[in-house]
């Protein structure tokens, strides 16, 4: 009987042990501390939700192997959706680069709308090689002109350490550019 116990016991941990995932998580939903900060505008912002490539909506952290392959970090996952993260991420960045409270995820109840609007979409941000890549496109919309400015950004970020904590940290080094560039052009506009 005890030799039967045993056997289950080492058989149930065997089971376990294979089930249990050691992965890392990460997210890139924390906003950075602006540098500097603009003087407090009036005007509501709305926030679309940030669109991204299919692959960033796997949980695993994806990078590419060649121009065309990519492939997933095997015990690295996101702790989060990064479409919903980084929207998150860029409204908060927002709310302290203006000192802003209304800064707010687009679209929010019929009664309220805002006064500046902005669409982000990302077509790449990928690690390849020691460097990360992001491509995206953002407009902004002032709602009661339908006056709209579009640009495009683009910045390669330098893997500063080996693994997928470097690869982390140069998407979070990478989106914050696109942040700063994204907060200019809702000032100047």
């Amino acid at each position: 009987m005890k030799k039967t116990n045993i056997f289950f016991t080492f058989a149930t941990l065997f089971v376990l042990n294979g089930c249990v995932s050691t992965s890392n998580f990460y997210i890139l939903s924390v906003a950075s501390q602006p540098k500097v900060t603009y003087a407090h505008q009036n005007d509501s912002i709305g926030v679309e939700a940030v669109t991204i490539p299919a692959y960033l909506y796997k949980r695993d952290i994806a990078y590419a192997k060649s121009a065309r392959e990519i492939s997933f970090v095997s015990d690295a996952n996101w702790g989060e959706d990064l479409d919903k993260g980084l929207t998150h991420r860029l409204i908060a960045f927002l709310q302290k680069k203006f000192n802003q409270p209304r800064v707010y995820e687009y679209p929010w109840g019929t009664d309220n709308h805002p006064d500046k609007k902005i669409r982000l979409t990302i077509s790449r941000f990928i690690a390849y090689k020691d460097k990360v890549y992001l491509d995206a496109n953002w407009d902004i919309k002032k709602i009661s002109t339908k006056q709209n400015r579009a640009k495009l950004f683009q910045t390669t970020v330098q893997i500063e350490k080996a693994g997928t904590d470097g690869i982390v940290d140069a998407m979070n080094m990478a989106f914050g550019e696109l942040e700063e560039a994204i907060a200019k052009g809702v000032k100047s506009f």
